[in-house]
Formats: C-alpha cells, sequence, structure tokens
C-alpha cells in the first residue's frame, strides 16, 4: 500500500514521506491510500487519523492469516 498526502489547496498528490518529513502539521494536508501498483484508492481522501486507521486495519487483516 502507498499513502499519498497533498496540500488541501494543491490538486497533485505525492508519496507521503513520513510524518517528520513534511512541512507543517498533518492537519494541513489531505491523506489517500492507494494499493501498491497505484491503480486502485483504498482510501478516499480523508484526514491523516482517517486515513492511517484504515491503514492499520488492512495491514492487520493482511497478516492474521
Amino acid at each position: 500500500m502507498v499513502m499519498q498526502y497533498k496540500e488541501k489547496s494543491a490538486t497533485r498528490w505525492k508519496d507521503y514521506p513520513g510524518k517528520d518529513k513534511i512541512e507543517g502539521a498533518p492537519s494541513k494536508y489531505d491523506f489517500r491510500l492507494m494499493n501498491k501498483d497505484k491503480t486502485k484508492v483504498l482510501v478516499e481522501k480523508g484526514n491523516y487519523e482517517k486515513v492511517l486507521k484504515r491503514f492499520r486495519q488492512i495491514e492487520f487483516f493482511k497478516h492474521k492469516g
């Protein structure tokens, strides 16, 4: 999975480098989650907490096996 982000006023999505590498607070950005090939959006645009929560849920069930 790939987490992407963009400023709320921007139009272009960028791959998320990590919380400590973005400028300012995560609340200034929109986030989304895509599959590894970047062909399908798994989580539509949302705030950091919402997208990260869903990311953890997917990872948990993927490795629960």
